[in-house]
């Protein structure tokens, strides 16, 4: 979606921080538009998209190593108001010419600044107010032209500003929640300096999405592949408004799924929304792949490619004409793309994670025309779409599940008997979740069944049985996550209801490692 043309946009610019995407996602919870770019190119970009401001994000590096990210000086003749953090206030401060360096005292964590003189910055906010910063460089002189706003006990330049050029700078991170007023701070910059307007609602962005999907694929047919997750779901949702029955969603069950979820799916998109849905019943070929594999790569690697076979076998037949024949034109796929998965795509100075240019791997041959509706969205903003557009809330706030399924939380061979158990603790242990309240409280909560077997003791007779170990974390993003600190009451039954509910299991664990070091799922 061309969201620069229709509402006023911020440009973040990324110096490979990992402060790019809050900052990102805080603007647009004041309703203003807001790109992570990368700095090559930076004003070309700018005289193209006409942003009402720009950004430049915080970076793990000092300004004075060889290397260190940096934007060419014609950034700052573009005439466009410029807020630097951290990293980008010293980077604006070297090159318009004044000195960092390296004093001996460097300010990490909670801290309070003094604010010394009337600034938009820090309109109607406290003279003193309490700071996120992180940085071993100071600014020690601001450039020629440029007023001190705001110190600490530690420096002498915690904020800055050329306020007729609208440039600012402020050494610390007004976009954490540490930042008490940092939220204002941002909006004073958006509002006050920038003049944006804050008409970036989700309402918004589904009008316009519906619209650009009706004038892009005029009468033709469009598939998609719908596995019930919230992305796919919102996805299939927003276009479903836009082009009624042109769509056909293609549900691949792998048999690797949890207890009752194809049910559900088939329910609510085929009965309840009233989506033409085609389901592929597929558990039994997935099996037989699967069957003596133990490496969670190879795992992957084989359901991947199983799904896709799948997928273009029913996606044939769903694209074909009433009378059987080939359509003229191949459909358009709709993928449910979102915008971390194109920033993670990398940019010169953050590490590239994953290429979002497919669909769970799919094959370059394939005749399908690309339709990406969430891809300007975060997840958050995508669940909101979904409550939008109407979707249950069993979709919209479900828990993230890997594409694999259930085969990487089985640790070594998956089989139908192992499936089940895994199936029937996993059950227990949401269902417990839920009645607790916590469930839209944790990123994730699962169990993992390890392949090994040990000792235990029921009604007095010896037992060789599975154990089960219960995952909860919370996060805000997946990058990094913390276990969750379940009340001892709810592990207790937990652990309890699993082991006396589900045969074959004699023990249950809880696993309290986080990422990292360790990562969310097992496999």
């Amino acid at each position: 979606m061309a969201k620069s043309a229709e509402f006023d946009t911020i440009l973040v610019v990324d110096f490979g921080a990992q402060y790019a995407q809050l900052i990102a996602r805080r603007v647009r919870e004041a309703k203003v538009y807001s790109e992570i770019v990368p700095r090559e190119g930076l004003a070309e970009r700018i005289r193209a998209v006409r942003p009402k401001g720009v950004i430049f994000s915080g970076g793990p590096k000092s300004v004075h190593v060889e290397g260190a990210p940096s934007v060419d000086n014609a950034v700052f003749d573009t005439g466009v108001p410029i807020l630097g953090i951290c990293y980008g206030a010293q980077l604006m401060a070297r090159d318009l010419g004044g000195s960092v360096s390296r004093t001996g005292t460097g300010e990490y964590g909670r801290t309070e600044i003094d604010v010394t003189s009337s600034s938009p910055l820090f309109r109607e906010l406290p003279g003193q107010q309490v700071v996120w910063m992180s940085h071993g460089d100071s600014i020690v002189e601001v450039p020629p032209g440029f007023d001190v706003t705001a110190t600490t006990a530690a420096v002498p330049v915690a904020a800055f500003e050329d306020r007729e050029r609208g440039f600012f700078g402020v050494q610390f991170h007004p976009e954490v929640a540490h930042s008490e007023r940092g939220q204002e701070i941002l909006k004073r910059f958006l509002f006050d300096v920038c003049g944006a307007q804050p008409t970036w609602t989700m309402v918004s962005v589904i009008e316009q999405s519906i619209a650009e999907i009706r004038a892009r694929v005029g009468g033709d047919r469009i598939i998609c592949g719908l596995s019930g997750g919230v992305d796919s779901a919102v996805a299939a949702a927003l276009v479903h408004k836009a082009v009624g029955e042109q769509l056909t969603c293609v549900f691949v069950d792998h048999g690797l799924m949890r207890r009752d979820e194809p049910e559900k799916v088939v329910d609510t998109f085929r009965n309840r929304m009233g989506f033409n849905l085609v389901e592929a019943k597929s558990a039994d070929r997935f099996l037989e792949r699967l069957a003596g594999v133990t490496d969670p790569e190879a795992k992957r690697k084989i359901i991947g490619e199983t799904f896709i076979r799948v997928f273009e076998e029913v996606a044939h037949d769903a694209s074909l004409g009433p009378d059987g024949e080939a359509l003229d034109t191949a459909p358009f796929l709709v993928q449910g793309t979102l915008y971390p998965d194109i920033i993670e795509s990398g940019t010169k100075d953050a590490a590239k994670i994953k290429s979002h240019h497919n669909v769970g791997g799919l094959p370059d041959d394939m005749k399908f025309e690309l339709v990406e509706p969430l891809r300007d969205l975060f997840k958050d903003e995508v669940r909101v779409v979904g409550e939008e557009l109407g979707l249950p809330e069993e979709i919209v706030w479900r828990q993230p599940f890997p594409g694999p399924g259930l085969a990487v939380r089985i640790i070594g061979d998956v089989t139908h008997e192992r499936l089940e158990i895994l199936r029937h603790a996993d059950a227990v242990l949401l269902e417990e979740v839920r009645t607790a309240g916590l469930y839209r409280e944790l990123w994730q909560s699962f169990a993992v069944l390890p392949a090994i077997k040990s000792v235990g003791v029921m009604g007095d007779e010896r037992t060789y049985a599975y154990p089960i170990i219960i995952r909860a974390v919370t996060s805000d993003d997946a990058m990094t996550a913390d276990w969750a600190r379940l009340p001892y009451e709810l592990l207790e039954k937990v652990s309890s209801r699993i082991i006396n509910e589900v045969p074959g299991v004699n023990r249950v664990a809880y696993d309290i490692s986080s990422k990292p070091p360790a990562t969310i799922e097992w496999e």
